[in-house]
């Protein structure tokens, strides 16, 4: 109680000051450290802080703005712990952006946590005493949190619910209320320890705690209950092989040197298998393989397709050029491909969901942004175009089943990776195929934190993901969120695996996105009006 009185006493800067550092604690529950406790004590301290800033003044709209701003504090000490690594994007090619390096490390944070300031002044909209205030509190950061991946493209990156995403046995929840059902959960159940400084009786200061516990082992068990005890069954006649080329996002990944590029790739793709292996049936490619158009090289082309074998196919990301209108620029597309023998390119997906700032420049900042020389990272002219929504679909690849082509970070949109109304119909797809190049950030969290979000995605829509990068981590992951095989960061190799079946049927998540998490929502909604009404 006496430190509850302490951090409520709080005002001005210093009360920011902790919220910051309450939002930088709570980053170590994010991957790769996933600790837990930490996000218990930074919802803790911010539950207290805002106790202090919502009682500063008797009138409501007063105490709106102290509200936010604790919140957004505690989200840029949160997201600039948590993203930092951004900063390594900007010294891959240091002479042209390392000046705009804090506007990746301090800038998007600090924009960022203005959902985290919303989320806090929503939450004082029903702040009471007690319990109900968790509740509030836990649809204003959970309602925030959403909106932070839909709105303006959406970056969902780190997203609170990742704190009980780690766990095998807590992450398969997944499967029933997605990535923004664990974040309400997870905030729900790390902030209840705020109540232990409630005046009242034990129920009144224990019971919140004990029944936070007590839904967290519940979790668990569901977890225990669901994974199965064996390995899943692989689809027969299948035998992937994902190549790691592990090239530097340098000077040596430029056109003149495609010629030494594409025989990494063949040599890597052409290495026997292991003693007794199967001859690989699909070879993956990660994003971006080529530094120039290989559909307008005939000559690369008809050496990648020369090189497979009788029966084999290529995956492989690659930049893909459309053929403009009359009167309009030729257009680019961050492309996945499926290469046959000899030459055919067979099928393509086309990125839909871009990165802003990596691969173009918003619209409304386009002009003013090139003013003061910025540009995206990946060089091309324009930078790259959307793939069409309504293309969005099933990559098809003679011998495999239909897969959910997804490039990058399109992986960390939970509800967004399987076209939609596939879920309960014959053309649900048998995977989800995740190329990506990690290159630009190094051996740094980031690359920890990717493969960590796409992994749940398994989870939640019931379907195993191959994932092939070009630095790592490459990995075959089952329909349960278990890693079958995986090749580390910073190391080239190949990774031949069998591919796991899918989980029949569909995940209640598959089928029905994020509603269970709506019904959630406004289930801790009316438990804080409840509250509410009778403070």
């Amino acid at each position: 109680m006496r430190l509850r009185a302490w951090f409520a006493a709080q005002r001005g800067w210093g009360r920011l000051t902790w919220a910051f550092l309450a939002g930088t604690l709570g980053a170590l529950a994010m991957p790769p450290f996933g600790v837990l406790p930490a996000l218990v004590v930074s919802l803790t301290a911010a539950v207290w802080l805002m106790d202090g800033a919502a009682r500063g003044d008797p009138r409501l709209w007063r105490t709106l703005l102290p509200c936010a701003l604790v919140g957004w504090a505690w989200g840029f000490g949160y997201l600039t712990a948590g993203l930092w690594w951004l900063g390594s994007a900007f010294l891959v090619e240091a002479d042209e952006f390392a000046w705009a390096l804090p506007l990746g490390v301090v800038g998007l944070p600090a924009v960022l946590a203005l959902f985290f300031g919303a989320g806090f002044a929503a939450a004082r909209l029903l702040w009471s005493s007690g319990a109900g205030r968790i509740c509030g509190f836990a649809v204003g950061i959970s309602a925030a949190e959403w909106l932070r991946g839909h709105l303006f493209t959406g970056f969902p990156w780190n997203t609170l619910g990742m704190a009980l995403g780690q766990n095998l046995w807590l992450t398969q929840s997944a499967c029933l209320v997605g990535l923004y059902g664990l974040t309400l959960i997870a905030v729900l159940v790390c902030a209840a320890p705020a109540t232990l400084a409630t005046e009242g009786g034990a129920l009144r200061r224990f019971g919140p705690t004990a029944l936070a516990a007590l839904a967290l082992g519940g979790l668990m068990l569901f977890g225990a209950y669901r994974v199965p005890a064996g390995s899943e069954a692989t689809v027969p006649g299948v035998r992937l092989r994902l190549v790691q080329p592990n090239l530097p996002q340098d000077a040596k990944f430029r056109p003149e040197n495609r010629a030494d590029i594409v025989d990494r790739y063949i040599e890597l793709s052409q290495r026997p298998p292991e003693a007794g292996g199967v001859l690989p049936t699909h070879i993956i490619w990660p994003e971006s393989a080529f530094p120039f158009l290989i559909q307008r090289d005939p000559g690369s082309l008809a050496k990648v397709g020369g090189a497979l074998q009788s029966g084999q196919h290529l995956i492989t990301g690659a930049a893909r050029a459309e053929e403009p209108l009359p009167g309009e620029r030729l257009r680019f597309f961050n492309a996945i491909m499926t290469i046959e023998p000899p030459n055919r390119i067979s099928d393509t997906y086309d990125k839909v969901h871009l990165v802003p700032f990596g691969e173009y420049l918003p619209a409304p900042l386009d002009a003013l942004l090139r003013a003061i020389g910025l540009r995206q990272f990946v060089s091309i002219p324009g930078g790259f175009s959307a793939g069409s929504r309504a293309g969005q679909r099933i990559l098809e690849v003679p011998g495999l089943p239909p897969a959910a082509a997804t490039i990058c970070y399109e992986a960390i949109f939970p509800g967004a990776v399987v076209p939609a109304g596939t879920a309960g119909s014959a053309a649900r797809p048998g995977l989800i195929l995740n190329v990506t190049n990690d290159a630009w950030f190094g051996d740094t969290p980031g690359p920890r934190q990717h493969l960590a979000q796409a992994r749940l995605r398994a989870v939640e829509e019931g379907l195993p993901l191959v994932r092939d990068a070009n630095t790592g981590i490459s990995a075959v992951i089952d329909a349960y969120g278990r890693v079958t095989a995986s090749l580390p960061l910073d190391k080239e190799a190949v990774l031949d695996a069998d591919l796991p079946t899918r989980i029949e049927p569909a995940p209640l998540y598959a089928r029905f996105g994020d509603w269970p998490f709506l019904a959630m929502l406004m289930a801790a909604l009316l438990c804080a009006l409840g509250a509410w009404r009778r403070a």
